[in-house]
């Protein structure tokens, strides 16, 4: 198959599917951190999502606009709606239902839970780094297209966050992962569910 991995510039999900004999590449308006600059392309996701080149696209729209993780800014005031940022969620709203819109058969996109009030539609399933084999909880979202569910491969009983939940987590002497992480590095694609995603959908 001819893969697209659309807003990925670590290539986790794109060399896991090289690995299986796919010809897939990372697409990302920065440059490729994963070491394949042969299998990536830095440009516009959506020009590449819409060239009718690709039998399956898996996609990480940005979420800091549209995240629930982002509530505290959406709402600086109790009731009262950002204009600003909520203006920013619906831009990023329209570049993920553009991704899912695509003309690709099939098509999985990848975000954190969302604010309610960005609107987006319902999600097929909730994954998280437990269910293949990685300590840690990390909720995240699929909304899939022509793709079955995502199964869990190794689920592991003992685990913490991976990030703290909100601001008042650490005052509440709740453990996670790292002191600090970069949005970056907390958006890569953990290595056993970019193994899932190729094993079952490649």
């Amino acid at each position: 198959m001819k893969i697209l991995v659309a807003c990925e510039e670590s290539q986790e999900v794109c060399k896991r599917f090289r690995a299986k004999g796919h010809e897939a590449y990372s697409c990302d308006i920065q440059q490729c951190s994963g070491g394949k600059p042969e299998w990536h392309i830095q440009g516009d996701a959506i020009g590449e999502a819409y060239s009718r080149k690709y039998d399956l696209m898996i996609a990480h729209p940005p979420c800091t606009y549209i995240s629930r993780a982002g509530a505290r800014w959406m709402y600086p005031t109790a009731g009262n709606l950002c204009k600003e940022r909520y203006s920013k969620a619906l831009q990023a709203k329209f570049f993920f239902m553009s991704l899912l819109n695509a003309p690709i058969k099939h098509i999985a996109i990848e975000n954190p839970t969302p604010l309610k009030v960005v609107g987006l539609p319902k999600h097929s399933q909730a994954v998280q780094p437990y269910e293949y084999g990685h300590a840690y909880s990390k909720r995240t979202l699929l909304w899939l297209k022509n793709l079955p569910l995502l199964e869990p491969t190794q689920i592991v009983s003992d685990y913490k966050p991976y990030l703290p939940s909100n601001t008042g987590g650490k005052k509440r002497g709740q453990q996670y992962q790292f002191k600090s992480i970069s949005q970056k590095e907390s958006s890569k694609t953990f290595a056993g569910i970019a193994q899932a995603m190729a094993d079952q959908w490649g």
